[in-house]
């Protein structure tokens, strides 16, 4: 029988009070229980004092004895050394730096486009197919990346003028896809853009192979790699972060366009030098020839 008044009501709320105080109790002690026992069994190692044991083996041909170290004066000077030799070759030189230029802007632009399209068309306000473009446009870059081993092109000739031409087409994609407006047209674009440059990556990938052998592989390629990411760090800077620039994400995308718009004169630059170069050299013996004859 409930009693009526205040004492009723002091023991309502205390009963309630008690029930809460309990939830907490039940709620922590579950994933502490579960934690313990993590790590527990993460530190339990039964293996470990077997282990020296059996690396040091007599079929293991491994010792506990140890090496003295090596000077490491002596191997920044055989890594710089290392590091002259592969980048005096100048068609390693090229195809090295069109690879950390535009592996610069590439990631600049796939950090940065949801952004441009949720510019383009927000969210909240239609159906968007991010996640499928991405996927298509990997798809068919693969693709492509197959179909490149049909392809037959002397690119000791040529390739200097392959990568500024697909360069400028890489710049107008993404010309497009910030100035026109439509998303259509801006998924069209990005699957371009990210076809061509998987396409031209893995050429570069396999011409910086080529001249170099196996052992320089990890330096030329992490060079590469690290001189990129400086790039990108360098150009986040200036013109996202709001300690530099920070301009808007369609100025953002116009300064992507110019970017590889400069790379594209800059191989059409160093690829007509060099045509004219070999054509000279295909002259002169002719010239030479006429000489002796005469």
């Amino acid at each position: 029988m409930d009693v009526p008044g205040p004492v009723s009501r002091r023991a309502a709320a205390a009963a309630v009070l008690l029930r809460t105080a309990r939830v907490p109790r039940e709620c922590w002690f579950l994933p502490t229980a579960l934690l313990c026992a993590y790590g527990f069994f993460a530190s339990l190692r039964p293996s470990e004092p077997f282990l020296t044991p059996y690396l040091l083996g007599p079929d293991k041909n491994l010792t506990d004895r140890e090496e003295p170290k090596p000077d490491r004066l002596l191997v920044l000077k055989v890594l710089w050394n290392d590091f002259l030799m592969c980048y005096s070759s100048r068609p390693l030189l090229c195809w090295s730096v069109w690879w950390a230029l535009s592996t610069c802007g590439y990631f600049q632009v796939v950090n940065y486009t949801q952004g441009l399209w949720e510019k383009v068309m927000p969210s909240r306000y239609a159906a968007i197919y991010n996640g499928g473009v991405e996927a298509v446009s990997t798809l068919l870059g693969a693709v492509a990346v197959f179909a490149v081993g049909y392809i037959k092109i002397s690119w000791s000739t040529w390739g200097e003028m392959t990568l500024s031409l697909f360069s400028l087409l890489i710049a107008a994609a993404v010309y497009i896809m910030d100035t026109v407006g439509n998303i259509w047209v801006c998924y069209a674009s990005y699957v371009v853009f990210r076809i061509i440059y998987m396409l031209l990556i893995t050429i570069a990938t396999f011409q910086i192979a080529a001249n170099l052998s196996m052992e320089r592989y990890a330096l030329v390629f992490g060079v590469n790699t690290f001189i990129a990411l400086a790039l990108q760090t360098l150009l986040t800077l200036i013109v996202v972060d709001a300690s530099g620039l920070g301009l808007e994400i369609t100025t953002q995308f116009l300064i992507y366009a110019g970017y590889f718009a400069l790379i594209a004169v800059v191989f059409l630059a160093s690829g007509a030098v060099s045509i004219m170069k070999k054509c000279r050299k295909l002259e002169d013996p002719e010239s030479s020839s006429q000489v002796t004859t005469s």
